[in-house]
């Protein structure tokens, strides 16, 4: 048997047989958390948190935002009505995986790709000996899909209307152009599907192809952007920030911005912020990095000393924290030595340099 992955998934149970089924998902895995109708707790073992039957619909909205995947061992056409409701998007909804009662079959009912639904019906039914039912067409026809590229990889998607888009033209067989820098589409396709490599985007739009997917931190031009075009942004930017004591968030957001616009580079792309370590209880880079989603990476004064940058020392930075650059270093150090994109650029109160992560 296999044990799931030690996650925040819920296992929801309201019979006999999924008691008993649920009980044995979970003791393959302790990181499950099972609930069980008070009618067949006792059945469930110690671990099992109990809950009333007409609870259900309450019980699966409560936990609805808590975790990242559900098992529910009842009818699919419960599930449907009980779930409906609290759909928003295919990029945050939760896992969900159907049982049924016998635990013969495992349902990857919702978010297949980017949810993880595929993957978690494959495991429960490692667990307890049951058949998975996949049913996204790219599965079932051993095709890849562009959404799990992007997830497996850490991307984010510009546009996620336009993966379905892509991954039909996938399984019809169609031409589709692909830049990619990193080289990871080509390794992670392995020859799949009808796919023609490109160095520029350019280039792959003078192309036949009917699809188009580019890699890129780049913000494209008008003519660059073909109307079946799916974007996948690599998180390989680095900010380095250094700002006066109690800049606000929107200061420096709108710095960055400006900035960004002005080099036609993606938000998406960003991976970290980084500053010096003085700064590592700043309100608002804080709360800036938050914003965008990633960390923010604090330096010793002593490390930024030892990188070598291209602008002229601060002699306001050299007597506020002791080191004579902060944006430039903490770029260059946060990027593992990656080539700047930006030199230090300053505001009022706001440094800032941009550098992209050194190619492995």
């Amino acid at each position: 048997m296999c044990a799931l992955p030690e996650t925040r998934i819920a296992v929801i149970a309201i019979t006999k047989g999924g008691a008993l089924t649920g009980r044995s998902l979970c003791e393959s895995s302790p990181g499950l958390q099972l609930y069980v109708s008070s009618r067949y707790a006792d059945l469930a073992g110690e671990r099992c948190t109990a809950f009333e039957p007409q609870e259900l619909k309450a019980l699966i909205a409560s936990l609805w935002k808590k975790h990242e995947g559900f098992v529910l061992i009842m009818a699919t056409g419960i599930v449907v009505r009980m779930i409906a409701p609290l759909l928003e998007s295919k990029e945050t909804d939760p896992a969900v995986v159907v049982m049924d009662d016998a635990g013969r079959f495992a349902i990857a009912l919702l978010s297949g790709h980017l949810g993880g639904a595929n993957e978690l019906a494959e495991r429960c039914a490692s667990a307890v000996g049951a058949q998975a039912v996949i049913t996204t067409a790219t599965d079932a026809n051993n095709l890849p899909s562009f959404d799990m590229l992007a997830k497996e990889q850490g991307w984010l998607i510009d546009d996620i209307s336009r993966v379905k888009t892509l991954n039909t033209l996938l399984l019809d067989n169609e031409e589709i152009a692909v830049v990619d820098r990193t080289g990871q589409t080509r390794t992670w396709l392995h020859g799949r599907g009808r796919i023609t490599f490109f160095d520029t985007c350019a280039e792959a739009v003078k192309s036949n192809a009917r699809g188009f997917l580019f890699v890129t931190n780049q913000q494209l031009p008008p003519e660059a952007t073909p109307e079946k075009l799916l974007i996948l942004r690599p998180r390989n930017l680095v900010l380095g920030i250094g700002c006066n004591r109690g800049t606000a968030a929107d200061e420096i957001e709108a710095f960055v911005t400006k900035h960004f616009s002005n080099l036609c580079l993606s938000l998406k792309s960003i991976c970290t912020v980084a500053s010096v370590a003085a700064k590592r209880d700043e309100t608002g880079l804080i709360e800036f990095a938050a914003r965008l989603g990633v960390p923010l990476r604090c330096f010793e004064s002593s490390e930024l000393s030892r990188v070598a940058f291209p602008s002229p020392p601060s002699e306001h930075a050299l007597a506020a924290v002791g080191v004579a650059g902060v944006a430039e270093p903490s770029a260059i150090l946060a990027s593992g030595g990656g080539r700047l994109l930006l030199k230090k650029a300053k505001s009022g109160n706001v440094t800032l340099a941009v550098a992209e992560l050194k190619e492995v």
